[in-house]
């Protein structure tokens, strides 16, 4: 067979208004036609899997991912998993993304060095199964900050530690450079503090590093061909990633209208992961997992809640790209759930199951640096497709059902083939 033709499919193309019934004809790892019904495209020498009314969409794109983060309540728990042993779950997190539709995944940080570029490396060779992968640094952050963990994390050896703590621009250029030689994609820096580091100086409303420590990131980052992605929960600290230009700014919790003026400035290069599934399990689910808050860290996290979902409505508003992608492998927030986040776009967000869709496709292969062959189908695009049972422009949520992903495509080869097409080679055989 030289290909595979999708035939008596309803397809979600990343984006039409609307979907629309068709086929789609596969060759080699790229699309090369569309038909809108009853047009017949040609079945000699092809693979015909018949669709039977079923959804055929573009593979989804975590943009927010941590595939080295496996359930670890604190931090610590990241630096006592020995290396090895942390390679191979990253490893299983790849896969268990790619057989949840997550073809593609923009790293927001590697809890080791390398991690993201080993498993990038492997995928790409076809050694494991997983998503593209931009692969990122560890968390580069000032002293006394999210990730620095303080006389204990000081105590280890650097290939071991969750961060890499700069006090200057020299510290952040070094680490910079020394992230690009390693092979990343993507410099992570967290520009603001966080939930939970309130007494240090550097909570959700603090900005932690200076202009001219994120200037040198910025301008290490384009000598290299490399972007930047930021942590950024204060309006502050979105208002400077702005300013110098970084690519992509996650949470934007505590924006203000200043700060939305200028996202909205920038909404032609600029991309916003608000992150909200990790918020939202924290501050609603959290006792699942042993964990309950006290009376007053339950308002706080109720209030950063109700902070993001009013950013994030006013940003879809003003035509921002907001993408899909919540700090899931954090203890409440599991790997493989990822695709909650679709559901929290339209459940708390205001986005149609459409919009949220595209943002997690479309805007997601822009993301990925490949808007002109990643996340739609389209004659010339990449293969990276899901053939799901159902409609999610009906119920967003079957998306988070992998026995509703009934064929998983990646680059045109099936990761999971349709279950009549296993039938069928069952049969042959």
């Amino acid at each position: 067979m030289s290909g595979t033709l999708f035939s008596d499919v309803r397809i979600i193309d990343g984006v039409s208004a609307t979907s629309y019934p068709g086929e789609v004809l596969v060759e080699g790892e790229r699309v090369v036609a569309v038909a809108r019904a009853p047009q017949t495209l040609p079945r000699n020498g092809v693979e015909v899997i018949d669709g039977a009314g079923r959804t055929l969409m573009p593979g989804l794109t975590e943009a927010h991912a941590h595939l080295s983060f496996c359930g670890a309540q604190d931090l610590h728990e990241f630096t006592r998993i020995p290396v090895e042993e942390h390679l191979l779950l990253t490893i299983e997190n790849a896969k268990l993304l790619l057989e949840r539709g997550f073809t593609s995944c923009f790293s927001a940080a590697a809890a080791k060095p390398r991690l993201d570029v080993v498993v990038r490396n492997a995928i790409d060779a076809g050694r494991f199964p997983g998503p593209r992968l931009r692969a990122a640094t560890q968390e580069m952050t000032p002293s006394g900050n999210l990730g620095d963990l303080d006389t204990i994390e000081l105590s280890l050896p650097p290939q071991v530690r969750f961060a890499v703590t700069c006090d200057s621009p020299d510290a952040f250029r070094a680490a910079c450079r020394f992230a690009a030689r390693e092979g990343v994609d993507t410099f992570k820096v967290n520009v603001s503090g966080d939930r939970g580091f309130d007494a240090w100086g550097a909570g959700t409303d603090a900005t932690v590093i200076t202009d001219e420590e994120l200037a040198t990131v910025v301008q290490v980052a384009r000598g290299r061909g490399k972007r930047v992605a930021a942590h950024a929960t204060s309006a502050a600290s979105v208002k400077m990633c702005v300013r110098h230009r970084v690519d992509v700014i996650y949470h934007a919790a505590m924006a203000d209208e200043e700060a939305l003026d200028l996202l909205e400035s920038a909404k032609d290069w600029v991309f916003v992961g608000p992150t909200i599934g990790f918020p939202y399990t924290l501050t609603h689910e959290a006792d699942r997992y042993g964990v309950h808050h006290d009376a007053a860290t339950r308002r706080r996290l109720e209030a950063e809640l109700e902070s993001i979902v009013t950013v994030c409505q006013a940003l879809r508003r003003r035509g921002i790209r907001v993408l899909p992608g919540g700090d899931y492998g954090l203890f409440c927030n599991p790997q493989g759930t990822n695709a909650r986040d679709l559901e929290h776009f339209v459940k708390l967000l205001g986005y149609t199951p459409m919009e949220a869709i595209q943002a997690a496709t479309r805007h997601g292969g822009a993301l990925m640096g490949r808007p002109d062959e990643l996340g739609q189908i389209r004659a010339g695009f990449l293969a990276d497709l899901l053939l799901v049972d159902g409609d999610p422009l009906d119920d967003i949520g079957i998306l988070q059902d992998p026995e509703r992903l009934d064929g998983i495509m990646k680059g045109g080869r099936f990761h999971k083939r349709p279950l009549e097409a296993r039938r069928r080679l069952l049969a042959a055989e």
